[in-house]
């Protein structure tokens, strides 16, 4: 029975934080999973090796174990700790400095003190489809030995099993949902926290929610409208209200797979014209010389259309005119926001020499104060 070196299957350093051998799971799980490589037995097997080195090194417990012993695991396997014999933990055992009970204190390896004792469990059927080294290593132990972590270990087991039907074509998002990563907490977390999750795992995995985007322009979101979705294969026909947002999020309760639901997260569009501010709108409104000196009724386009609007005389740039209810509809009632438009004065961009002479006749005529002589 070969030794197996889980943080090689992984490519991750023995130091690695969970985050990182979370990240590198999904990624060969994802190279290598069966619906991938059809009719690939390396594929296969790979795919194997990636989710029992996972199931290992992702629960806190279990790396614990395999980290203590490593490749001594002979040493165990001669203990009859791979056959129901005797503990090799117990006294007399080639390990008995690492299993002195109610010991508190910590170890790093062997050759080092430590109080800390390890038990295992007997075999069960949750551990088909893993390797013998993996029975052998977490399933074997002194018969009778009871487990300090059962209820984290009837979580694994039953992770294990789903492993085991993997290899069979269930999908690569259900796997995962099954060990745990559909949410920040799973049946593989550490603690108490996963100690809950593996009682309710399988449940809360079932119901867990799908999100499904959808990206609408502004004039969508002001008119409504609807969109067609796809989620696993399944098509689905939302309407998305008027007024919606970015943020906004659509639940389609018991409508997805395996009855979860299916959530619509909106996304509106940057608009080249107006700029969203909840149902605000803002927007510039170009000025001609002689429109902000001498007044004019400008055609202001909206998203319900055009009005006129009357700019007084000497109007400075960046003066804001508000338009009431020209904004976006509010989602709740009938209501609407308001439109901001903001002068912005466009001067002439060159002269001719008359035209030049002409407008310093003019400027000499008008008695304009220094507008720096205050900054």
């Amino acid at each position: 029975m070969e030794y197996r070196d889980y943080y090689e299957i992984l490519g991750v350093p023995r130091s690695a934080s969970q985050a990182e051998i979370k990240k590198a799971f999904r990624k060969l799980a994802r190279e290598h999973h069966p619906d991938r490589n059809p009719g690939d037995k390396a594929a296969e097997k790979r795919f194997k090796d990636v989710n029992e080195a996972n199931a290992v090194l992702s629960d806190a417990d279990k790396r614990k174990q395999y980290d203590l012993l490593g490749s001594n695991w002979e040493q165990f396997e001669r203990a009859g700790g791979g056959r129901g014999g005797a503990d090799p933990f117990a006294a007399g055992g080639p390990f008995a400095a690492y299993g002195a009970a109610g010991g508190t204190g910590a170890t790093g390896g062997f050759g080092q003190g430590g109080n800390v004792r390890y038990e295992f469990r007997t075999g069960t059927a949750g551990d088909a489809g893993f390797s013998d080294f993996f029975r052998t290593f977490f399933s074997g132990a002194a018969a009778g030995a009871e487990s300090q972590a059962g209820t984290r270990d009837a979580a694994a087991d039953r992770m294990a099993r789903r492993n085991a039907r993997a290899s069979g074509g269930a999908s690569f998002e259900d796997i995962l949902s099954g060990m745990g990563f559909g949410g920040t907490t799973g049946p593989m977390g550490s603690g108490t926290g996963g100690a809950r999750a593996g009682t309710n795992g399988a449940a809360a995995h079932a119901k867990a929610e799908i999100e499904a985007p959808a990206e609408v322009t502004l004039e969508e979101a002001f008119h409504g409208t609807q969109r067609l979705l796809e989620v696993e294969g399944k098509r689905y026909e939302v309407q998305l209200p008027r007024g919606i947002d970015t943020g906004s999020r659509i639940r389609l309760s018991g409508k997805g797979p395996n009855g979860r639901d299916v959530v619509v997260t909106v996304k509106v569009a940057p608009h080249p014209v107006y700029t969203r501010r909840g149902a605000d709108l803002e927007r510039e409104l170009p000025l001609t010389l002689r429109e902000a000196l001498l007044g004019a009724e400008i055609p202001v386009t909206t998203l319900k259309g055009r009005i006129l609007l009357t700019v007084p005389a000497g109007t400075q740039a960046g003066r804001t005119f508000r338009l009431s209810g020209q904004g976006m509809p509010r989602m709740k009632g009938d209501a609407a926001g308001d439109l901001y438009v903001k002068a912005k004065v466009v001067l002439p961009s060159k002269l001719e020499p008359a035209q030049a002479e002409a407008a310093a006749a003019f400027l000499d005529l008008v008695d304009q104060p220094d507008p720096r002589a205050t900054t």
